[in-house]
């Protein structure tokens, strides 16, 4: 126990607080150097509760630093005498301006929330240093002294600089012990979650800018507090302490010292004011000295001193772990939830009209449907159907345009996240979304306290949740992830991670449980495990599941939605949506633009134009691409089909170098590109026309098309107007205004605008209105033998039509190869391939 006390991060600050004034005095500096060191450690620690906790970047913390060393000499002037009062008016003035700053801040994030916190520093600043007749201008506030405390024998001299040093550091550790329990109090915990995933805090369930704003007011008390010390210290306060040079003073100590550990700021004080001190007396440039420093840190070591220490001893981050001591000393709750109650009469979610548009397109078109208390429905189509935007107008992540969605009788639609959790309804994410940086354990215990009466407490220590460490313990037994308690999440396989997501879900204590392609990315061993984990939880918790999967979605289901352009085309038993007509146009096409169209040019002899040979690609830990490969020859269109999540996209990706080959070769004209830069392989000839098109939306048609321009070949300005007319009347509007079908015109245009001799085309014919359609595929059919094509499409059968050859993939791996007109003949082998 002794020992263990001994280790402790306090302790050894508390030593360090004690020998302070021997170092100085063998180093031959003064005590008041040592209290400017204590002072500085107090105020880099709370800052860092802010930027190494929470994750907000503040440019303003000597705000809060200047304004309660101002209040305090003011209140001590002017009303008064004495020391106590002043210091708790100087915390308690810095406290109501971060209260108010705060409020106003937290609508904003990212750069945008630092520039603001830039904003009103310089405003503060520029406020004291023109109230001359309050603040003393330029020139400070002076008169300011250190009165005694107490009287007789407790009188206590603080006029003495080293009683004052060993008072400063009495009130500064006291400070510190109060920031310790904060952050290791479950609020704390929650800031953690926040720094890691703030999208991912607020679907768990809760306020994220609640608790960003109280660790804001938090931080920014214990700034006036170190402010108000510092200056009784100099018996003077200055503008400067106000000065965005101190903020950046304050940033830099906590970077250099480490920002991810609780003691990391205090060495990164000692070291700014030893060498500031230091080199202060060889050089008034000594900034640029500890400039050259904070770079360097900054460059290869973010967590600074104490990372490089860390380092030297060993530990490295993401290395094997035991689990937490509150994981082990949990002992799992042996009851798992207890079975829903089936259906009474009432749907559990109605969905009813939603619509969500992005610009001119309607993600979501009026899609309404009921699921029962106690069903698995899952919720399918193709490419661009809307799926994922359902979900997340559902869960609150987007306003809906119109209609609503109820759950158990109530709208829910416009509520923030985490009150659409707190009504019982979790989800997963399409993109697995975890808290990488903390344990698989915590992770799932932070989801949990969510629910818990005492999640907000500031001054708790989390480990004394034991039954939220117990329920946490009894998820990860569920899901099988126990074994991995101590593990970082970031260090987890992907099908790991994708169980992980799923135990933080259901630690929510869901009624209704949405699953967002869960089975997206996994090998089939994951797969089989995450789907019997769906098929357990199917007793106890209503089921809304998107999956790509149609085997395992054909498996599992009660009942499935198909969703087709935003809307709702059919409802039904999995058996149903197999005979279903209009289910398998919308996955398969339609032949009403390409009924008469002749075949495929055949395949020209010698060398491929591209090659693509055994290539394996990751999202991450996600393994997408599985030994593929296939081949393109000069003047050919290729089809590559597949359904959706198969793996398309991410082929067009590796061939254009955004997503790098983990193994296997790409060559182009012979040339291995393998690794090459994107736009290395655009300039060799290689064009994309991209899924969403990606136009820049601030430019105008004409711009985007001659930012594009390549080469002297036959694709000019006037051949894409006379091939494209709608844009030529079109030219000067911006490509923000565009409908859906125009910005496919346009994109397909400026790819044709850099002459390339191979032209990737991704889902040229998503969301197009058929005269449209009619527009693209007959201007792609005029660029056969032109313009060598690779063509991803989920409508098979135009891009049959157009194609000679076809690949057909299926969960990352090339299934099918041949002539397109055999499959587009045998409509069973196409059903069996690419429908559902």
């Amino acid at each position: 126990m002794i020992a263990r006390a001994a280790r402790h991060p306090l302790v050894w600050l508390y030593a360090w607080f004690l020998v302070i004034p021997f170092v100085m005095t063998a180093v031959q500096s003064t005590v008041s150097l040592g209290t400017e060191i204590v002072v500085f450690t107090l105020l880099a620690i709370a800052y860092n509760l802010l930027m190494g906790y929470t994750g907000l970047v503040s440019f303003g913390h000597s705000a809060f630093f200047g304004l309660g060393g101002y209040a305090a000499g003011l209140v001590q002037i002017h009303l008064v005498k004495g020391m106590v009062v002043p210091l708790l008016a100087g915390v308690a003035v810095a406290t109501l301006a971060g209260a108010v700053i705060g409020f106003l801040l937290m609508r904003k994030r990212g750069v945008y929330f630092s520039l603001l916190t830039l904003a009103f520093t310089q405003m503060f600043f520029y406020v004291v240093y023109g109230a001359t007749g309050v603040t003393g201008g330029e020139n400070g506030l002076g008169g300011i002294e250190r009165f005694p405390l107490g009287a007789g024998v407790l009188r206590v001299d603080l006029g003495d600089k080293r009683v004052y040093y060993y008072a400063t550091a009495v009130v500064a550790a006291a400070a510190i012990w109060v920031l310790w329990r904060v952050v290791h109090s479950p609020f704390g915990r929650v800031l953690q979650g926040i720094r890691e995933n703030e999208q991912r805090a607020s679907f768990v369930g809760y306020d994220v800018r609640r608790y960003k704003l109280a660790a804001f007011v938090v931080s920014c008390a214990f700034a006036g507090l170190a402010g108000a010390l510092y200056t009784f210290l100099l018996n003077f306060a200055y503008p400067e302490s106000l000065h965005v040079t101190m903020a950046g003073e304050i940033a830099a100590m906590t970077l250099v010292g480490g920002m991810r550990s609780f003691v990391g700021p205090a060495v990164g004080a000692a070291v700014f004011v030893f060498m500031r001190d230091t080199l202060s007396s060889w050089t008034e440039n000594w900034l640029v000295y500890f400039g050259v420093i904070f770079i360097a840190f900054v460059m290869f070591s973010p967590n600074g001193i104490v990372g490089v220490v860390q380092r030297l001893r060993g530990l490295r981050r993401g290395a094997a772990a035991p689990a937490p001591a509150e994981a082990r000393a949990a002992t799992p709750a042996p009851a798992a939830p207890a079975p829903v109650t089936r259906d009474d009469g009432r749907p559990l979610l109605e969905v009813d009209g939603v619509t969500k548009y992005f610009g001119g397109l309607a993600a979501v078109d009026g899609a309404s449907f009921g699921v029962k208390r106690g069903e698995l429905r899952s919720v399918i189509g193709p490419n661009g159907a809307g799926k994922t935007t359902l979900f997340n107008v559902v869960t609150g992540l987007l306003a809906p345009d119109g209609g609503e969605a109820r759950f158990e009788g109530a709208v829910i639609t416009g509520l923030p996240p985490h009150r659409v959790v707190a009504r019982g309804v979790s989800r997963s994410f399409q993109i697995i979304s975890v808290f990488q940086s903390l344990s698989v354990f915590e992770n799932v215990r932070l989801a949990v306290q969510a629910k818990h009466p005492r999640r907000f407490a500031m001054l708790t220590d989390s480990t004394r949740l034991t039954d939220a460490a117990a329920e946490a313990a009894r998820l990860l037994q569920a899901v099988g992830l126990a074994e991995h308690a101590g593990t970082l999440a970031a260090n987890l396989s992907h099908g790991d991670q994708r169980l992980l997501e799923i135990a933080i879900a259901l630690a929510t204590r869901p009624k209704l449980l949405l699953l967002d392609e869960p089975l997206a990315g996994l090998s089939a061993p994951d797969r089989v495990r995450v789907a019997a984990l769906i098929r357990a939880l199917h007793g106890s918790v209503t089921i809304v599941l998107i999956d790509h999967d149609i085997d395992q979605v054909l498996a599992l289901s009660d009942r499935i939605t198909v969703l087709h352009q935003g809307r709702v085309i059919a409802e039904g038993a999995p058996a149903e949506i197999q005979k279903n007509a209009e289910v398998q146009t919308a996955y398969l096409g339609h032949l009403k633009v390409a009924a008469g169209a002749d075949a495929g040019l055949a395949r020209a002899e010698g060398a491929p134009l591209l090659g693509v040979v055994s290539v394996d690609a990751f999202y991450g830990k996600s393994h997408v691409l599985h030994d593929v490969s296939l081949d393109v020859f000069p003047g050919e269109v290729v089809a590559l089909l597949g359904r959706n999540g198969a793996g398309k996209t991410t082929t067009l990706a590796a061939i254009t170098g955004v997503v790098p080959s983990r193994r296997g070769r790409i060559t182009y004209r012979g040339r291995d590109i393998t690794g090459g830069a994107p736009e290395a392989i655009a300039r060799q000839g290689v064009g994309l026309v991209p899924q969403g098109r990606r136009i820049f939306p601030n430019l105008s048609v004409l711009e985007n098309l001659t930012i594009a321009r390549r080469g002297r070949g036959g694709w000019t300005l006037e051949r894409v107007f006379e091939t494209f007319p709608r844009l030529h009347q079109l030219r000067h509007a911006s490509g923000g205004t565009l409908s859906g079908g125009e910005l496919q015109l346009l994109a397909i245009a400026r790819a044709l605008m850099g002459n390339v001799e191979l032209l990737l085309l991704d889902e040229p014919f998503e969301g197009l209105a058929p005269t449209i359609v009619e527009t693209v595929w007959n201007v792609l059919h005029a660029l056969k033998g032109e313009t060598t094509l690779l063509l991803v499409e989920q409508n098979a059968d135009l891009a049959l039509a157009l194609a000679g050859r076809a690949y057909v993939i299926n969960n990352g791996s090339i299934v099918w190869s041949g002539d397109a007109t055999t499959l587009r003949a045998q409509d069973d082998l196409r059903r069996r391939l690419l429908g559902v």
